[in-house]
């Protein structure tokens, strides 16, 4: 298990009914190419990865990063970026992109900002703010 680390603002989800319901709200279908920002420890990204057609997870923190290029190597859906979300280009994985993520505390407003740069690759986008980001 990997310990959060303040500094990139992370926070992981653990509960599972939390995690079923966003699976349920996000809805993935088989063509369905997600992006998740954040994707942490794989919480959210192990049950949609088995409805959506691919997903793209963006991860900055590279020992996370490698943890899970480890868990999802088998699994061909699964592309891990080891990148910074707030420089990332999102037109360069398509259009139709169904966004979304657990997102950390510390860049949830820049990265907002940055995904309408994007807007016409983005179909949707799902998150998880804290209270004060809303």
């Amino acid at each position: 298990m990997h310990r959060p680390r303040k500094r990139f603002g992370q926070h992981f989800l653990d509960d599972p009914g939390v995690i079923g319901n966003i699976v349920t709200a996000i809805a993935p279908q088989s063509d369905d190419v997600l992006v998740e920002i954040g994707a942490g420890e794989g919480a959210i990204t192990t049950p949609l990865s088995r409805l959506a057609g691919a997903m793209h997870l963006l991860e900055f923190d590279r020992d996370l990063a490698r943890l899970l290029r480890e868990r999802y190597a088998d699994n061909a859906k699964v592309t891990v970026h080891e990148a910074d979300a707030l420089s990332f280009d999102f037109g360069a994985l398509g259009s139709n992109l169904r966004v979304v993520g657990n997102l950390p505390y510390n860049i949830s407003t820049p990265l907002l900002f940055h995904l309408l740069e994007f807007r016409e690759h983005i179909r949707d986008m799902h998150f998880m703010l804290q209270k004060e980001v809303v």
